[in-house]
């Protein structure tokens, strides 16, 4: 879990580079297994094997976890001068410890002393259980305790200090054995003796066969967690509680399953036959589970989360339930077959006199599957087919995989007439389920036709045709939550998040980033200011860039050759290129998104502000619903406490900008009118509300004075503390507070040389958007009298005002309505 936080930092979070990473780890998790596998069968004193290999997991895994936060520059430097090459500093960060990790399971195994494969598969299906039972408690503990507590660096060392606790009971444990007699009846020939060092036997036909067999079974088991974590996000969120709520679902049902048979597999006179009945059915499972989702989820979902939230008055808890309904409803079943099919793989698997070396085999062998299966699940089955027909390969595969074990390998009749009626059920079930499942159960749940659907490689990108009272847009869904739209409300922030601080500009800007394309309007803005001559934008998926042609308002960006669009991580884009811009403006998802703190931390403002020219300058987008006020509070710290020189501006109800350089920024009034006079400017702009220079200058709302003020002494999120991911979900009524809070720093901005034509323009436009932002706070709590007048108040001032007007159509009719409504970015997190 910690590792992968690192790696995003390191290689990007690509999920091309995430999926190399993280198969380090299953890889060294595969050598460890394997190769103390081996050696453990000629030890005398396994206990103490195992106390050395916590030792050195402790050890190995807190210096990785110090390098890794300082490896990512020394990754980009190794990959300019030796490409491929370069992997080798994450596959030894990572893979090392792994490799300690993965011997622990077939040491403790042989530890343990069984006598024969029948009671292999029971302790080992008990082992099994333990181990994944502990993996679900390490998952929920890292977003919930040791990440908002501790940070990166320290969970890591908390974690190293129950690894070496772990050791010193290991030692104890050793101790005492060494003192007991051993029961005659228990001991194994390979180690009757210390130090025995006859030759490793290979496996028997049966046990290699049951190798393969589990290796297939590995793979597809790690297809399935892919397919689910892609498809179910939609039902949950992108937040990491809800990561880590779908992760430990898959290994809550893992764990239980080895637990419920572990002590009857050494009874068991069918094991062939159960292997197989077993396998078919987390098949069967898997694609009836899938085929009846449907819209009840949701209502469901709604109903737990209300009782949830009634008992426990925590949003987070609550939230977590309605994760759970729908990690609990798809994957845990299916799960709960593979857990249980681990005890009989290892008794088919197992010699007698070579336990250690066979388990050792058995689960490197597991694991390298689940390497290719989860490499072949993202980046070809589901781009290619899409996550209803992978599913039905995967199934396919594991109904022909237990089909292959009641053919080849003996089974009582029962059991392979059950794996023909599995198999028969998972296909049948297959071809009924739509293709577009997925897509019309988002479209229901969201409301809205769909345009675009794209399940690609590592997320599922839709653009729905959605309709308010008045108004008919488009908006896109990443993971099945809303990122934004071409509504009047996007249009205006996100071309203010391009052109305001070019206008503000003290120098002549002539080159710009845009991190995060998405509908591309803030990059299309780009197109509107004339002096730019480089313009680029970083986008991670490559579904985003198709779907940007659904979205109006972004002059065609995608086609426009002035454009250069980088498919790559935003942070990776900056690391690896030392090209300087004059303006660099960040729209990422929203902050409390898993992932998306890297976009939002000190660390990578100090990175952003090294890509700077001199008098350069940092936009960075400042959502305010998306969070609590004191998670807005620390984005803000973070951001200024990089930049000496920041500014906040309003640029939507919702929204509002950050502007931050290393030089003083000076608001000369005849710079920006010149600059807001550029036709293609001003018709960018008046046609989302802002009329003027004046208009333009309205939005300012502090310096960075008063955002100290503000912030206090919150602490900043920051790489290894990234707060604003773990945050507790937003609380009911949190935006309104903080709006308010913001507002009440507004002043006049320190402009330079203003004409009376200026000030009095800055002057109307300020008090009527002050009039609009005091009616919207005022229908939000309900005030419908104090409402209607603060708005036609804004009216009289800029009556023929696009932004205003859009949402006269839509006027609320009781005082339960909120005026503005957020059309861009619903609180869906």
């Amino acid at each position: 879990m910690l590792w992968i936080k690192q790696l995003s930092l390191i290689v990007g979070v690509e999920v091309h580079a995430i999926s190399i990473a993280v198969s380090a780890f299953f890889g060294g998790l595969a050598v460890g297994s394997w190769y103390f596998g081996r050696k453990v069968d000629a030890a005398g004193q396994p206990w103490k094997l195992y106390a050395a290999l916590e030792a050195c997991v402790a050890v190995s895994a807190v210096v990785s976890t110090a390098l890794m936060a300082i490896a990512a520059p020394w990754f980009v430097w190794l990959e300019a001068r030796t490409g491929a090459l370069a992997w080798c500093l994450p596959f030894v960060l990572v893979g090392v410890p792994a490799i300690f990790m993965g011997g622990t399971v077939p040491v403790l195994l042989r530890a343990c002393r069984p006598a024969s494969g029948a009671l292999a598969g029971v302790i080992g299906g008990k082992l099994y259980a333990a181990n994944t039972a502990g993996a679900v408690l390490g998952v929920l503990t890292v977003p919930f305790l040791l990440m908002p507590e501790f940070g990166i660096q320290g969970s890591a060392r908390v974690a190293a200090a129950l690894n070496l606790l772990i050791a010193l009971l290991a030692l104890a444990v050793q101790r005492r054995a060494d003192r007991a007699p051993v029961p005659q009846e228990t001991i194994d020939p390979s180690i009757a003796v210390a130090g025995d060092t006859a030759p490793h036997a290979a496996p028997a036909t049966p046990a290699r066969f049951a190798l393969s067999i589990y290796a297939v079974a590995g793979g597809i088991a790690l297809g399935y967690e892919v397919f689910w974590s892609q498809a179910l996000v939609q039902f949950v969120s992108t937040r990491a509680f809800a990561f880590a709520v779908v992760l430990a679902t898959y290994l809550s049902g893992i764990a239980l399953g080895s637990s419920l048979v572990s002590r009857h597999v050494a009874r068991c006179r069918d094991v062939w036959g159960t292997f197989a009945t077993l396998i078919a059915a987390s098949a069967a499972s898997a694609v009836v589970m899938t085929f009846l989702l449907g819209d009840w989820i949701f209502g469901l979902q709604a109903d737990v989360a209300h009782v949830t939230l009634q008992l426990s008055r925590s949003e987070t808890v609550a939230m977590c339930a309605r994760f759970l309904v729908a990690s609990g409803g798809v994957v845990f079943i299916p799960t709960l077959f593979l857990g249980a099919a681990f005890p009989y793989a290892l008794r088919m698997a197992t010699n007698e006199g070579h336990i250690g070396q066979n388990a050792g085999r058995l689960i490197a062998l597991n694991t390298v599957g689940g390497i290719v299966g989860t490499l072949v699940t993202g980046f070809w089955l589901i781009p290619t087919l899409g996550l209803v027909r992978t599913l039905a390969v995967l199934a396919g595969g594991a109904a022909i995989t237990a089909l292959i074990v009641v053919v080849r390998r003996p089974a009582d009749t029962r059991a392979r007439v059950i794996v023909v009626a599995l198999g028969v059920l998972a296909a049948a079930t297959a071809l009924l389920t739509p293709a577009d499942r997925f897509a019309s159960l988002l479209a229901n749940a969201r409301g809205g036709d769909v345009v675009l659907y794209k399940e690609a490689q590592g997320a599922t990108v839709t653009v729905l045709r959605q309709a308010s009272t008045s108004h008919t847009f488009n908006r896109l869904y990443i993971q099945g939550v809303s990122n934004s739209g071409d509504t009047m409300t996007s249009l205006r922030y996100m071309r203010l998040q391009a052109l305001l601080p070019l206008i503000i500009s003290n120098g002549e800007p002539k080159s710009a980033m845009v991190i995060g394309l998405g509908t591309g309007i803030t990059a299309g803005a780009l197109l509107q200011y004339p002096g730019l001559v480089r313009r680029e934008t970083a986008e991670l998926l490559p579904a985003v860039v198709q779907a940007a042609a659904q979205f109006q308002g972004n002059y065609g960006v995608t086609s426009d050759p002035r454009m250069r669009i980088r498919v790559t991580d935003g942070r990776r884009a900056l690391l690896a290129n030392e090209r300087q811009f004059d303006l660099i403006t960040l729209e990422p998802p929203p902050p409390s998104a898993a992932g998306v703190a890297n976009l939002y931390s000190t660390d990578f403002y100090h990175l952003a502000a090294q890509r700077l020219t001199t008098g350069g300058m940092v936009a960075q987008w400042l959502p305010l619903p998306t969070q609590n006020e004191a998670d807005t509070k620390a984005l803000i710290a973070s951001f200024i406490k990089v930049f000496p020189n920041a500014s906040l501006w309003t640029t939507e109800l919702h929204e509002m900008l950050l502007v931050g350089s290393m030089q003083p920024q000076v608001l000369d009034a005849g710079s920006i009118s010149r600059r807001y006079a550029q036709p293609q400017v001003s018709r960018a702009l008046r046609e989302v509300g802002i009329g003027s220079a004046g208009a333009l200058l309205a939005t300012w709302v502090t310096d960075r004075a008063g955002l100290a003020y503000y912030v206090e002494d919150t602490a900043p999120v920051t790489d290894d503390r990234p707060s604003i991911e773990y945050a507790p979900w937003v609380r009911s009524g949190a935006f309104p507070n903080t709006l308010e809070h913001l507002l009440a720093l507004q002043g006049k901005p320190p402009i330079v040389g203003a004409s009376p034509e200026l000030d009095a323009d800055y002057t109307r436009s300020r008090a009527a958007l002050q009039a609009f932002y005091r009616a919207s706070l005022a229908a939000m709590s309900g005030d419908r009298s104090t409402w209607r007048a603060r708005f036609d108040q804004a009216l009289s001032l800029e009556a023929n005002n696009p932004y205003f007007n859009w949402f006269v159509a839509s006027r609320p009719t009781s005082a339960s309505q909120s005026a503005p409504q957020r059309a861009s970015r619903p609180i869906t997190q």
